[in-house]
């Protein structure tokens, strides 16, 4: 360390003149302070043995790095700022290393600990003035905490930027499953990893569309599922809200019900399929059963549930011609009549052809259902009776409910 050269002037007895000197010939013994440092790391900070990440060599110079801004600053070399670069980098490399925060503000203060030990020694050696030591003091851990600042904003934005790379990354990763690349094993094995999901077992698809600008149909549904142990992936799109849901142990059934409480809107939920592979052909199905649902709607549907009027989303040009053939002459009468025939032949279907049945059900005589029916087969030119009439007439009228439902 450089001899400090007695100065008679009353100027040196100043606060300020005292640290720049000290500080100035701190800067020739950069190398032991820092061995100070490392030693003090591993006495007061011993967690720093767990950050396998951060070589010995890597630490050592980013401790002489600090050491030496600090007594350079001290020195009126470089002027303090909580932008300081040498700081804003200790803090960006640490961030990416995963050392924690907290970690390394203890080491800037020990730091400043051992830069002002050192600092008093010489003092004391040289015989400054006591009364001069108070300022030093300030300045010191003045300089400590603007550093620590720096390094505090530049770790916590390079966290930011990591996160947000994590998050473009499990983007990008659920978006190729959805699209189907989960077929390579190799891919599967690798994403289901880094979204902690298994690789194989039953999945299911969940899509929930947009209902306006403060969110999607469904909302909870991450905790909701957790609370009941099952492993869940959301993905947010342009005009939906995308879930993979692991069932691993559980049934579908109690997936769907644990969801189906929480639908603000159209929510559509596919059929189990098995493992990653086939995550892109549930996607697809999920899809089409939410087309079954009428805009406006708020429900929870599967393809169970809608089989055939997921047919005719699938198809709708042939979707449109089973209707006409069916129902084309009936669809062209006035609303009023045009309603109640189809209400009644409705009702009827549903009711297993008994027109004693449909009767309660529509609150009149079941001689007026056996007229409307026959007003009915008059108008299409077929008969309603027979299986193929019941299957070609219930798909026409979803076809309708479909086609109405979907245009209001």
């Amino acid at each position: 360390m450089r001899d400090v050269v007695a100065d008679p002037a009353p100027e040196s007895g100043r606060p300020a003149a005292v640290t720049h000197v000290l500080a100035k010939a701190g800067l020739d013994d950069v190398q032991t302070l820092t061995e100070r440092l490392m030693s003090a790391i591993f006495t007061d900070n011993p967690e720093w043995t767990d950050y396998s990440p951060v070589p010995k060599e890597d630490l050592w110079e980013g401790c002489r790095q600090y050491l030496e801004r600090v007594l350079q600053v001290l020195d009126g070399e470089v002027e303090g700022s909580d932008r300081d670069d040498v700081a804003g980098k200790i803090g960006r490399r640490r961030a990416e290393q995963g050392v924690p925060l907290e970690a390394m503000l203890r080491t800037f203060r020990l730091g400043g600990r051992v830069v002002w030990e050192a600092l008093v020694d010489r003092a004391h050696h040289d015989g400054a003035d006591p009364d001069a030591l108070l300022g030093v003091a300030t300045s010191v851990w003045t300089v400590i905490d603007t550093l620590s600042s720096a390094l505090s904003t530049s770790y916590r934005n390079a966290e930011l930027e990591r996160l947000r790379r994590d998050d473009q990354r499990r983007h990008a990763l659920v978006e190729d499953l959805l699209a189907g690349r989960a077929r390579d094993t190799a891919f599967a094995q690798r994403t289901a990893k880094e979204l902690d999901l298994p690789t194989g077992g039953a999945y299911l698809v969940v899509v929930a569309e947009m209902i306006d600008d403060s969110g999607f149909a469904l909302r909870g549904q991450a905790d909701a599922l957790g609370a009941m142990h099952f492993r869940s992936v959301w993905q947010v799109r342009a005009d939906s809200l995308v879930g993979l849901v692991a069932l691993e142990q559980h049934h579908a059934e109690q997936a769907v019900d644990a969801l189906r409480p929480l639908a603000r809107g159209r929510v559509a939920v596919s059929p189990k399929v098995r493992g990653l592979a086939e995550v892109g052909l549930a996607h697809q199905l999920a899809l089409t059963t939410l087309g079954t649902s009428a805009h406006g709607s708020a429900e929870l549907v599967t393809l169970e549930e809608r089989f055939p009027e997921a047919l005719l989303v699938q198809s709708p040009d042939l979707a449109q011609r089973l209707l006409d053939s069916q129902l084309g002459p009936v669809l062209e009468l006035p609303v009023k009549e045009r309603d109640m025939l189809l209400e009644t032949l409705a009702a009827w279907l549903e009711e297993n052809c008994s027109t004693a049945n449909a009767a309660v059900r529509l609150h009149c005589h079941r001689n007026t259902v056996l007229n409307r029916l026959h007003r009915i087969t008059s108008l299409i030119g077929q008969p309603l009776h027979g299986r193929t009439a019941y299957v070609s007439l219930s798909l026409a009228l979803s076809a309708h409910r479909l086609k109405d439902g979907l245009r209001t």
